[in-house]
């Protein structure tokens, strides 16, 4: 691990856990109102995460950057496994039993932080030219992208697999590709999306698509809807909001927690709550900005942002209606363990990047 040089505390960045404090604040006390027992295990993952969010900090990424493609191999290799090994829950087959301890593991979660580092690892060796990446280089990348894609999607778990395809191709975007190569795909999608719907998605995921464009929406969404309605504009008391109180809310803390959010601090709180992942985001995609020549802070920066901005808008989407339901939560605001402490380590691996960016300068014999 490094030992400390004084100017790499000048380079961390503290707005980040500025904006993610409040959520997670917010998030706790939603919890604990539902159930003491839930909201003491979230603060033993909150525990988790702080230790890991030290130690990824602090491990010497710069120094071993070249251990990225190992790690993301061995990835791919534990998504590979999953078909042949994995554990099947709930007509889903993602998990990976653990030997000798009865704990399972979700590759697809753990390989989201790897997944980005790997795209900053390839476009930091391989920079976009003044016209952006031709067809070559983002046949290349793609390959890289559409891997993981396929074999999270065949799971199956095709919201995850489309939030990383959308987070691969958008930091392509970002970091700049020839626009007659978007042109392209936007055209090829179009043309074949009737033949995608017939042929490569599954009789779950259309049912779930027509539920989405039928009439009524389904009991879950419906219940949400009533919360959202419950809330008004500035929220009711915890004993007023009756829709997650009486338990007509479905899983009111962790893919619905939104709504039981809006239920209880109202419209203006649902603004409030969209304004600090704004300010996430908007930050994140910023850096584009004052890193402009190491695409390592940008590619990890853009894709975190990305990631959520996805995971944020099509949660709340759902919760109101206007998307499929799918199994995303909203980072760092719904129970869970898994979601919450792969968020930190992604921050982590963030901060490690900006605060050690200038490590080749540092005398890491120096203490604090």
């Amino acid at each position: 691990m490094y030992l400390f040089d004084k100017r790499i505390i000048s380079h961390f960045d503290y707005l980040i856990i500025i904006f993610i404090i409040p959520l997670i604040l917010l998030s706790h006390n939603l919890i604990s109102e539902t159930s003491e027992l839930l909201a003491n295990k979230q603060l033993l993952y909150f525990l988790i995460s702080a230790i890991s969010f030290i130690i990824v900090f602090l491990f010497p990424l710069r120094r071993n950057i070249r251990i990225i493609p190992v790690l993301y191999w061995i990835g791919i290799i534990l998504l590979l496994a999953v078909e042949f090994i994995g554990v099947t829950k709930l007509g889903a087959k993602r998990w990976l039993s653990l030997p000798f301890v009865d704990l399972t593991i979700q590759p697809s979660e753990l390989f989201k932080p790897v997944f980005i580092l790997m795209l900053g690892y390839l476009i930091q060796n391989r920079p976009p030219p003044k016209t952006g990446y031709e067809f070559k280089d983002f046949a290349y990348f793609s390959f890289y992208i559409l891997l993981p894609f396929v074999l999270i999607a065949k799971e199956p778990d095709l919201g995850t697999a489309l939030v990383l395809l959308l987070v691969g191709y958008g930091v392509l975007f970002i970091i700049g590709v020839n626009w007659r190569i978007w042109t392209t795909i936007l055209i090829t999608i179009a043309l074949t999306s009737p033949l995608i719907y017939t042929n490569l998605i599954k009789d779950y995921q259309k049912k779930r698509i027509k539920d989405f464009l039928s009439e009524k929406p389904s009991y879950q969404v419906q219940q949400s809807i009533i919360a959202i309605g419950n809330g008004g504009l500035v929220g009711k008391d915890v004993e007023e909001a009756t829709q997650t109180q009486l338990k007509f809310l479905p899983i009111a803390t962790s893919d619905f927690i939104f709504a039981y959010f809006v239920e209880r601090h109202g419209f203006i709180g649902a603004l409030g709550l969209i304004f600090i992942y704004g300010l996430i985001i908007f930050h994140l995609l910023s850096m584009n900005f004052f890193f402009h020549d190491d695409f390592v802070i940008r590619t990890f920066a853009s894709g975190l942002g990305l990631l959520i901005f996805f995971n944020m808008s099509v949660n709340i989407l759902m919760v109101i209606g206007y998307a499929p339901v799918v199994g995303l939560p909203l980072p760092m605001f719904s129970y869970g363990g898994s979601s919450f402490i792969n968020f930190i380590v992604l921050f982590a691996i963030l901060e490690n990047l900006l605060a050690f960016r200038y490590m080749h300068m540092y005398s890491f014999e120096r203490r604090l």
